[in-house]
């Protein structure tokens, strides 16, 4: 994990725990597409994509602005996005089913010579949407290179 070590994300609690987590994935998951580990870097950057959605619904003052009905399960990860998306957190440019596609065939292997460019823009868009990016990673604690 990204963050073993760096962080204690329970002690952090629901709000600054999966900001944080959501930071760190994000710098290593950058550095793994840099370094050549496609899968591990996809996968890396939607459990950032999770946490900052856990993030932004934690949050009291997002929260009672979100369109969230009773029946939505805001345990799941594809019902977050759309509750974001329905919400107008996130403009709908990403589409949930293409990002679980790219990271379910990144869990089946490595992928080598699959182009992540376009996936990295998504993903920073949607990121940067909700609110995590930008942010200053000199404020992170020091990357262990060591992890994966």
């Amino acid at each position: 994990m990204p963050h073993f070590g760096l962080m204690n994300e329970d002690a952090l609690g629901p709000v600054e725990g999966p900001l944080m987590r959501a930071k760190l994935h994000i710098r290593c998951g950058r550095r793994r597409l840099r370094e050549g580990k496609i899968s591990a870097g996809i996968v890396t950057f939607y459990d950032a994509l999770v946490s900052a959605m856990k993030w932004y619904i934690a949050r009291a003052d997002k929260r009672k602005l979100l369109n969230i009905t009773e029946k939505d399960d805001m345990t799941d990860d594809r019902t977050m996005f759309e509750v974001l998306k329905r919400s107008g957190v996130v403009d709908g440019a990403q589409d949930f089913a293409a990002i679980d596609k790219i990271v379910e065939k990144a869990l089946e292997g490595e992928m080598p010579g699959y182009d992540y460019r376009e996936y990295l823009v998504n993903m920073e868009s949607v990121l940067s949407q909700i609110g995590v990016l930008p942010f200053d990673e000199s404020e992170l604690p020091p990357e262990d290179p060591s992890t994966f």
